[in-house]
């Protein structure tokens, strides 16, 4: 499993969809996950630390945890199937280990909540995670042989 952070929650541009963007805690990939707007207002408010006038349907899972003596330990984004991601929370209560089933949003919402970490299995992040890493020398040694054969009428439409 690979630790992640919650970097940013933002409107995809061309779906118009929101989006948070998670990114490895001691690397360079990141995860958009496409999310639905009301999740994105409460993982937002979280991140923010700004505390609504009534409670948010994540502020009520946290609350009812709370009062039935559970603590959340952790989220894990486990899966990806068919273009949807799949989440578990696993909380403890009188030493007992329990896991539930959730969308990676609520998940992530809670998780901000609560303060615990975020993790996804690295077979999930492999197969869609952006590399950020630096460009190589390479690469850019390339780009710039194609710049230098460039013509101004190759840019004509």
């Amino acid at each position: 499993m690979i630790e992640v952070d919650v970097i940013n929650v933002a409107i995809d541009i061309k779906s118009k969809m929101p989006v948070i963007i998670l990114k490895e805690k001691n690397g360079d990939k990141t995860l958009p996950i496409w999310i639905g707007l009301f999740e994105a207002q409460s993982i937002a408010l979280a991140m923010e630390n700004i505390k609504p006038p009534r409670p948010l349907t994540h502020d009520l899972a946290k609350s009812l945890i709370d009062k039935l003596k559970g603590r959340v330990d952790k989220i894990v984004i486990n899966d990806l199937r068919n273009n949807t991601f799949y989440a578990r929370i696993f909380i403890e209560q009188n030493g007992k280990s329990i896991e539930v089933d959730s969308r990676p949003s609520d998940a992530i919402a809670l998780a901000l909540r609560v303060q615990v970490p975020i993790f996804i299995e690295e077979a999930v992040l492999d197969k869609v995670a952006a590399d950020n890493s630096p460009i190589r020398d390479e690469e850019v040694e390339d780009f710039k042989r194609k710049l230098e054969d460039l013509k101004p009428e190759d840019f004509s439409f």
